[in-house]
């Protein structure tokens, strides 16, 4: 990439700035970003080096990546705003749930190279799940780009269908939330049992962090990594019956479930 421009730069903006600079994809000098919260540009730089982008043409000028990182409802406007000249060549990712391809070509022109994407808040971490679908015009050479962009943030995998965006948003997008409450009620739970507050959050987050690991390490199906713990008659036993008994695994898929309704909700 020549230059990485992002337009708008809330908490998921910020997470991919983190991410790329922490993996070396980019350095600061060659990032821009535009916001339209008065000094969020000068915090950015004074935070990772990046450069702030007086107006959008400057950011058009110095960026072949440009990355749409604004709310869906602020999406049409930003897109309105951009002005047809120096945008040739560029490739657009927009980060906008429920905001489809025909939209972003509607207001960037048919013949425009655009990915979607939907990557999560572990981008910070350099843990990201991102999936990505590209329009028709996008070339070997950007989609490459776009690949290693999110490659920095974590796992990313292209998606055969757009319509599959809206699952990945409910699964990894708004994943996080879900484990995080659930690394929380982990914790409370060893408060309960006695152990410190502190003592229960760094045991719950590693545990957490261990098993997904192990997941993806080893290969192995989770519910065999789930019985290589569960002895006869003992305390896993117990606690997975409680779990069962709660519906946990229903509960989960209803989560999901319930975001994807949402999300295609919102793509109307």
């Amino acid at each position: 990439m020549k230059g990485l421009g992002f337009i708008g730069a809330g908490n998921m903006g910020e997470a991919m700035i983190r991410g790329v600079l922490g993996s070396k994809l980019l350095p600061p000098e060659k990032m821009f970003v535009l916001d339209s919260r008065p000094g969020r540009c000068i915090e950015l730089h004074e935070r990772f080096g990046v450069r702030p982008a007086v107006t959008v043409e400057t950011l058009l000028s110095h960026c072949d990546t440009v990355v749409l990182a604004v709310k869906p409802q602020v999406l049409p406007t930003v897109l309105q705003d951009l002005p047809a000249e120096g945008r040739e060549g560029t490739l657009f990712v927009s980060i906008a749930a429920g905001t489809p391809l025909s939209a972003l070509l509607g207001g960037l022109g048919h013949d425009s190279a655009v990915v979607r994407a939907m990557p999560n808040t572990p981008a910070q971490a350099g843990m990201a799940a991102t999936g990505i679908y590209c329009s028709a015009h996008v070339t070997a050479s950007q989609k490459e780009s776009a690949m290693a962009l999110f490659a920095s943030l974590g796992v990313v995998v292209e998606l055969p269908r757009e319509e599959l965006l809206d699952a990945v948003t409910a699964l990894s997008g708004s994943g996080p939330a879900y484990v995080f409450l659930f690394i929380e009620a982990l914790a409370d739970a060893g408060v309960r049992a006695g152990l410190g507050r502190d003592d229960a959050m760094t045991l719950a987050t590693a545990t957490v962090e261990g098993a997904a690991r192990m997941v993806r390490e080893t290969g192995e199906h989770p519910g065999r990594l789930k019985d290589m713990v569960m002895s006869p008659g003992g305390t896993t036993a117990a606690a997975v019956a409680a779990l069962e008994a709660g519906a946990f695994r229903g509960i989960v898929m209803s989560a999901v479930e319930a975001a994807h309704k949402r999300c295609l909700d919102l793509s109307k």
